[in-house]
């Protein structure tokens, strides 16, 4: 694999003001890097800052400190003539393929829209024929082209999504939860379209998603979020084969197996509690009050993120060598 960093995101925090002195830390911190040609998957629960940082490093959020760098170029520093080229270079597909497109506007002025503003073609038949040929390199035909997004199926409309993010011939493409809206039955069929176009254009992919599973298939390196927090980063094998932290372990114990025999008899691990607010978060590791190896030093000190073994990232109190009792406050939970 092509190990040229072309995404880092350094210590990145995005805080929203909500009023009356609370601040939501929707991202507190978090730090990774997206290698040229690979897909890297982000993966947590609803609420844990995913899509937040997906927005933040296209420069939809500003962010509130850290630094995102493209290209070897700050993002949040870029000129206005930068920021349109960048846009060039870096496009979004968004979660809700309906909301995300105009039902005013055919298929066609919808993927065209892009080639417009940047201007990529002065002949309105080149135009056109570009929008053909996306519509079929996403798995459509031309005839779409005259159609409004309302007459497509959920799966069709996110090939429309697909396409239109495809029209500036970007290299880095956030997949923001492309495939949550969708049947599970065309899940599968978006995913290994984006693999295809992956191999056919060279295409680098950040990969938001909530779904392990699904994230497995497509990613090679995989991040878990868990509140703002990067907790756990390696190969997509490796956290399955082996996975360190409390929160991955819960995680990837609730992915259904296809084998009854196999599926009857493992202990899966329940996660009691709610999510906690990211507006009054945990004191000390944030996972602490729903961990069910949370140790007394939880609540008082923030884990060190640390590579454990070699490219395989965590941050656990439970791997940390300079500590002597690591005994758990309470047991662990399994069914």
């Amino acid at each position: 694999m092509n190990e040229e960093k072309i995404l880092q995101v350094n210590e990145l925090k995005k805080y929203f003001n909500m009023g009356k002195g609370s601040v939501l830390q929707a991202v507190d911190g978090v730090s990774f890097h997206v290698n040229k040609g690979e897909t890297f998957g982000l993966v947590g629960e609803s609420g844990c800052g995913k899509s937040t940082i997906g927005r933040t490093i296209m420069g939809l959020y500003e962010k509130t400190d850290g630094d995102v760098l493209f290209d070897s170029k700050n993002v949040h520093e870029l000129s206005e003539k930068e920021r349109f080229n960048f846009y060039r270079s870096m496009q979004m597909i968004f979660q809700d393929p309906y909301a995300s497109l105009n039902p005013r506007s055919t298929v066609r002025e919808v993927i065209s829209e892009p080639m417009e503003v940047h201007g990529l073609y002065k002949n309105k038949h080149e135009q056109l024929d570009r929008v053909y040929q996306l519509l079929e390199e996403v798995g459509l035909n031309r005839d779409h082209a005259n159609r409004y997004p309302h007459e497509f199926s959920g799966g069709q409309r996110q090939r429309i999504g697909i396409a239109r993010a495809l029209a500036l011939n970007p290299n880095f493409i956030i997949a923001d939860e492309p495939i949550s809206a969708l049947d599970v039955s065309v899940q599968a069929q978006v995913v290994n379209l984006l693999k295809e176009l992956q191999v056919e254009k060279g295409l680098t992919f950040l990969f938001i998603a909530h779904d392990l599973s699904m994230v497995k298939q497509i990613s090679d390196r995989i991040g878990v979020m868990y509140l703002g927090n990067m907790v756990e980063l390696t190969a997509s094998e490796e956290l399955y084969d082996n996975p360190l932290h409390p929160y991955t372990q819960a995680l990837l114990s609730a992915i259904p197996i296809p084998d009854p025999d196999i599926e009857e008899s493992r202990e899966r691990i329940i996660l009691e509690g709610e999510l906690p607010s990211p507006i009054n978060p945990p004191s000390g590791c944030v996972f602490r009050t729903r961990c069910p190896m949370a140790m007394e030093v939880c609540s008082m000190k923030k884990p060190v993120w640390q590579e454990i073994g070699q490219n395989h990232y965590v941050a656990c109190h439970l791997y940390d060598e300079t500590l002597e009792n690591k005994k758990p406050v309470k047991q662990l939970s399994k069914v």
